[in-house]
């Protein structure tokens, strides 16, 4: 079956209002949008979605206005942290403070999808990470201003709820272009990239000095690391449809973003492939055992390998040497996202060291739709073997949402999207 391509196309640059409005652009329906974002509980703030154009190219722009309707309308006005209290007149405009724990506990006590939230707490993570790193701090300790207010919150929790709702197969990123000149931030005037900026695409291919400004913000920076499976010019897919976010700054090439959604053929399976299989392939497994880590550390570096392509990450529980209780960290990934994934390994966990070893993968090949039920729709996953559907399993997070909004006990949605979906296939003379 084809696979589902999103490309990002960064020669201009990117940051968060700019993939914001992209996302709206190519398709992410607007009230769904601003639907799950209210589901984060923050106030004061509303999403405006307008028609804009850059040298005659036509697109979206995304702006939060806030209570008093002011919005931050400069590329400039991009996350940057600091360790130490923020004084008036380093921005056109006064930030509110928020510690990495506190967006943290934000996201996770809302009720936006698994997925969504994951994603957004490896977005931030990336950000975090960044700064303490440049300051010498702790993650738990860097306090953001512009990160922490609320139009940037909304631009990269946005960014996870649209990124979900299009649910692509893989994600890819062209060079990304860096900008020029100086930006004006909390810390005074440093030049283009900022350095968090810098960090945080650290191993990305990048270019600089198309524009004289700040193309590529640390927002921007930081969805792009945190989602792609990778980084690459070549475009060898079919474009389905084609979006564009309009940024509030132009140069000698136009100030957007341009995303395109995607389709290509897979692999065809090999002849050898095993009679209750119609797929292969290989992955990699990567581990280490700890005994000198907290559970809520691991916890969190569970969601990091999720949010940053592990196809799945679990926990063991082993007996280490001196009769040490402890556990194995494992991680499963494609060869594209290994690098990354060991990266969080490495700097999120006490180990200095880990076990890598290829895996022959054997998977249905697998297919998703989206069916009316008399509960609501639900997007129905489908495992086939041969041409026959062997396996068919409605979306959890459809569920849930049901279960919530109809005040219905979960295991009752299930059973009843189960029965019509048994139903829906059976042969019209058996029904």
């Amino acid at each position: 079956m084809p696979e589902r391509i999103l490309y990002y196309d960064c020669s201009a640059g990117i940051s968060g209002d700019m993939h914001l409005g992209a996302m709206v652009d190519l398709g992410v329906p607007a009230d769904y949008l601003e639907q799950e974002l209210n589901k984060l509980g923050l106030t004061g703030w509303k999403l405006q979605l307008t028609r804009d154009a850059r040298k005659g190219i036509g697109g979206t722009r995304a702006d939060v206005i806030l209570a008093d309707g002011s919005h931050l309308t400069a590329p400039s006005a991009q996350p940057h942290s600091h360790p130490h209290p923020h004084h008036p007149g380093h921005d056109a405009q006064p930030h509110e403070h928020r510690a990495h724990r506190d967006i943290v506990a934000l996201i996770e006590k809302s009720s936006i999808t698994s997925t969504a939230k994951r994603r957004a707490l490896a977005i931030f993570a990336c950000v975090a990470q960044a700064e303490a790193k440049i300051h010498g701090m702790s993650v738990d300790d860097v306090a953001f201003h512009e990160v922490g207010a609320v139009d940037s919150i909304i631009d990269i929790v946005g960014a996870a709820i649209a990124l979900d709702w299009l649910k692509p197969d893989h994600i890819y990123v062209s060079t990304v272009e860096l900008g020029g000149g100086f930006v004006k931030c909390a810390h005074g005037r440093l030049p283009v990239p900022a350095p968090a900026t810098a960090e945080i695409l650290r191993g990305a291919p990048v270019h600089a000095g198309a524009v004289p400004f700040e193309a590529t913000t640390p927002t921007g920076a930081a969805i792009l690391i945190a989602s792609a499976d990778g980084f690459t010019n070549t475009m060898d897919f079919a474009i389905e449809r084609v979006g564009y976010g309009i940024g509030h700054k132009d140069g000698p090439i136009p100030n957007l973003m341009r995303v395109f959604l995607a389709t290509r053929a897979t692999e065809p399976a090999a002849t050898n492939t095993s009679p209750t299989t119609s797929r292969q392939g290989t992955a990699i497994i990567l581990e280490c055992n700890l005994d000198d880590i907290t559970g809520e550390t691991t916890g969190y570096v569970l969601e990091r390998l999720l949010a940053s392509g592990a196809s799945d990450a679990w926990i063991t529980p082993i007996t280490m040497k001196k009769s040490r209780p402890g556990i194995t960290l494992s991680a499963l990934c494609s060869p594209e996202r290994e690098a990354a994934i060991t990266e969080i390994f490495l700097r999120e966990t006490t180990t200095l060291g880990l076990r890598r070893r290829e895996v022959g993968k054997i998977v249905l090949e697998r297919t998703t739709e989206e069916i009316a039920t008399t509960l609501g729709p639900v997007r129905v996953k489908t495992g086939w073997l041969d041409g026959r559907a062997v396996k068919i399993k409605p979306e959890h997070e459809d569920l849930r949402r049901i279960a919530t909004e109809r005040g219905v006990p979960l295991r009752e949605v299930e059973q009843t999207i189960l029965t019509e979906i048994v139903r829906r296939n059976q042969p019209p003379h058996a029904k």
